[in-house]
């Protein structure tokens, strides 16, 4: 296998600098280039200054094998990457009349409020030699060259555009170049932090090499990623597989899934998969947690409907809930939440109910309960239980962990794990 490329990808505009734009096209690159085996060591964002592009462009040439810039391909003033980019490399423009043609086409298909104004043709001046990309869904070309032993690709910035021409045209161009692939697993654990987590594969995660292990800290949860480089997908997972095993081990149930979109998609597949129903009462998470449900596509065959019992009367009256108890217990308490869980599965005829109450914050309620207290309820047949996670930080987090902690509840209930 040959030696490992390397690239680096230069974000051009000054929007980005200011924080008005997100850069999602550096993400997207990113992860097509690591699909087909070449390491990204590094991002830059310069803006629309033709100097500073020059210095980042230098800079990039001692250490990668690949340039790739997104944005500044469009028709107006600032737009200035292809000019600035052939210089720097000693190439000059030349105006290539199909493109012109092409762009041409793109107008005459358009309203009559999107009228082709010369300075549109501006994008039809590329570096000579230069192999062109097709913009698909826009106007701006990409293009792509060789000089001092470095490939220079440049992509136009909207990030509908930079996707499809990444998928048509950069993916099949640096393909060649490549002899290896990056291949990945994702771990997704609940239950953990990430710093526990590490402590108990830091000796696997720091003896590897091929594969590796690395921790991602996501909202309420942690994410494992198992990365192993090799010619095909096949060979990939027989690497991977051993530290997969031993994973898996070492966290055992506290893994809810291995390349799962979300906790709430692997509920959704066992609810679906056993046949059972869910309802849902929040107090605090205030429809998150039906919310996250109800994203899913498909969903209505098990997800049977939800209550925002946000007030005490709202409990009482939508749910059932005893006005005694919550006047003994509290609303916020085990025997309110379990409660809520009960009058959520009667009142929609479900087979699983859940009940959510807690302080979300950001400080303590009127009876002195600390933010971050929570109770989270199932009740099924045979089955009433009630967690209190101990959630803390700020008003989302705790209500994100409030909701995730019940997908968790009905995932230990469905797969029987206790």
């Amino acid at each position: 296998m040959g030696a490992t490329l390397t690239a680096e990808i230069i974000a051009v505009g000054t929007e980005l600098l200011l924080g008005n734009t997100a850069n999602t096209d550096a993400q997207d690159v990113s992860r097509a280039l690591s699909g087909i085996g070449i390491n990204v060591y590094y991002h830059t964002v310069v803006g629309d200054n033709p100097s500073r592009l020059t210095k980042a462009v230098e800079i990039a040439k001692d250490r990668a094998d690949i340039i790739i810039t997104t944005g500044g391909l469009g028709p107006t003033y600032d737009d200035l990457t292809k000019q600035t980019i052939a210089g720097a490399f000693g190439k000059k423009l030349v105006f290539n009349e199909d493109v012109a043609e092409q762009i041409r086409a793109y107008f005459r298909n358009r309203p009559l409020n999107m009228k082709m104004t010369e300075n549109n043709l501006r994008q039809a001046e590329l570096p000579e030699g230069c192999v062109i990309f097709d913009n698909g869904v826009g106007t701006a070309p990409g293009c792509a060259f060789e000089a001092e032993g470095r490939h220079i690709l440049m992509l136009p910035g909207p990030p509908r555009e930079c996707r499809a021409m990444l998928d048509a045209c950069v993916v099949p161009y640096l393909r060649r170049l490549s002899e290896s692939g990056i291949f990945s697993h994702n771990i997704h654990i609940f239950g953990l932090g990430e710093s526990a987590v590490e402590d108990k594969l830091h000796d696997l995660m720091e003896q590897s090499r091929n594969p590796t292990l690395a921790p991602y800290a996501k909202d309420g949860e942690v994410m494992l990623r198992l990365t192993a480089r090799a010619a095909t997908q096949q060979e990939a997972d027989e690497l991977m597989a051993p530290m997969l095993q031993t994973v898996r081990e070492t966290l055992g149930d506290l893994i809810y899934g291995v390349d799962s979109d979300s906790l709430e998609n692997t509920v959704a597949q066992l609810l679906k998969a056993g046949g059972k129903t869910l309802a849902v009462a929040e107090s605090c998470t205030g429809g998150l947690l039906s919310k996250r449900l109800t994203d899913i596509p498909g969903i209505s065959g098990v997800f049977k409907g939800g209550v925002v019992a946000y007030g005490v009367e709202a409990k009482v009256s939508l749910l059932g809930v005893s006005p005694a108890l919550i006047g003994e217990k509290g609303a916020v308490s085990s025997e309110a939440a379990l409660a809520m869980a009960e009058g959520a599965r009667e009142k929609f005829g479900a087979d699983i109910g859940v009940g959510i109450t807690g302080v979300a914050g950001p400080g303590p309620d009127s009876s002195g309960l600390e933010a971050g207290t929570v109770f989270v309820a199932l009740a099924a047949d045979g089955v009433n239980a009630c967690n209190e996670p101990r959630l803390f930080s700020d008003r989302d987090r705790i209500r994100t962990g409030a909701a995730s902690t019940a997908l968790d509840m009905i995932r230990r209930l469905l797969t029987g794990i206790t």
